[in-house]
């Protein structure tokens, strides 16, 4: 039976990949910070907690990642834990630095050391593209131009896993993930908070949603299909980095329509109000990644289209809401 420990277990991603894995057979090792009011609701929305082996552990502790990695000796290590958003990274630049970038280090460090044999992934992000490109797509080989402390710091975390693999003949490899949602995703992030507040004012428990800018575009999917992406990354014979992404771009504003659709509003304006507090101090545009080397080399592509994703979305919110 293969071990996979993953830090970031109780987030999104954690969670879809943690229930992915033990359909799979794996035993799930589940990395998490020794804090008051742990929440494990993520992982309970599907039914897997209770099937987690959890570790005391910090991505700003080295001792405490050389301990697990020492003591499970995993054969996978699916490193997601991370500060992630990006509006909190302009907030506190430094304490995302210390837990995307050095946090990284810290565990390339440990897994070097006391696991060497065992793959190692690292959730990058499109962030770290910034505004290149803006006409067309971004492939693998387009230029980094990160915008914001969060970028930066999973810039350095990807090159620091490109290093170890080249360094040390270490299976490293980067999922430089497009924006992928779903009804864990956290509340402070832009599809949740549509989500979460169309719902309540369909439910008469709100009057509006406040957001920043309505013009952006992001490529969305659907995080249950990413972390399958995932996994077949570390199933092939040699490391590489590959971007997974749908290919499909929609703004904000493409994502309100079809939220407010669901709950029978056709006309949100009203319910909508721009607060300057969400806008970024520098605004990424558009991202739209082409994920040809992820289809071709991994057989993998998107099964849930960007509709199907609000809807799903708003459909699960309207259901907490009820409950």
């Amino acid at each position: 039976m293969k071990k996979a420990l993953i830090t970031g277990i109780t987030g999104q991603d954690g969670a879809y990949l943690a229930k992915l894995l033990l359909s799979k057979g794996y035993e799930v090792y589940g990395l998490v910070r020794r804090i008051v009011n742990r929440s494990f609701s993520n992982l309970t929305y599907l039914g897997v907690e209770k099937n987690i082996e959890y570790v005391d552990g910090d991505l700003t502790d080295e001792a405490s990642l050389t301990h697990v990695v020492r003591t499970i000796k995993p054969d996978e290590v699916y490193h997601l834990a991370a500060q992630s958003f990006v509006g909190t990274s302009w907030d506190q630049p430094i304490v995302t630095s210390e837990i995307n970038a050095m946090g990284t280090l810290k565990l390339l460090n440990a897994v070097k050391n006391h696991c060497p044999a065992a793959k190692f992934y690292h959730a990058a992000t499109s962030e770290m593209f910034g505004n290149s490109n803006i006409d067309g797509l971004q492939t693998e080989d387009t230029p980094f131009h990160p915008r914001s402390p969060y970028a930066i710091s999973k810039l350095f975390a990807y090159w620091m896993t490109v290093n170890f693999k080249e360094s040390f003949s270490m299976f490293c490899v980067n999922g430089i993930l497009f924006n992928h949602e779903s009804p864990i995703r956290g509340l402070e992030f832009v599809s949740r908070k549509i989500s979460d507040g169309v719902a309540r004012i369909k439910l008469g428990l709100a009057k509006e949603i406040k957001l920043g800018n309505l013009d952006s575009k992001r490529d969305w999917g659907f995080a249950g299909d990413y972390v399958e992406a995932m996994w077949l990354m570390m199933q092939e014979p040699e490391a590489d980095n590959y971007i997974i992404s749908t290919g499909q771009t929609h703004s904000i504003r493409d994502f309100l329509d079809i939220a407010f659709e669901r709950v029978g509003i056709n006309n949100w304006s009203s319910y909508v109000q721009i607060d300057p507090r969400f806008k970024r101090p520098a605004e990424l545009f558009t991202l739209q990644g082409k994920s040809d080397k992820a289809q071709a080399k991994l057989n993998w592509k998107p099964q849930v289209n960007f509709t199907q994703l609000v809807q799903m979305m708003v459909d699960a919110d309207l259901e907490r809401l009820k409950k």
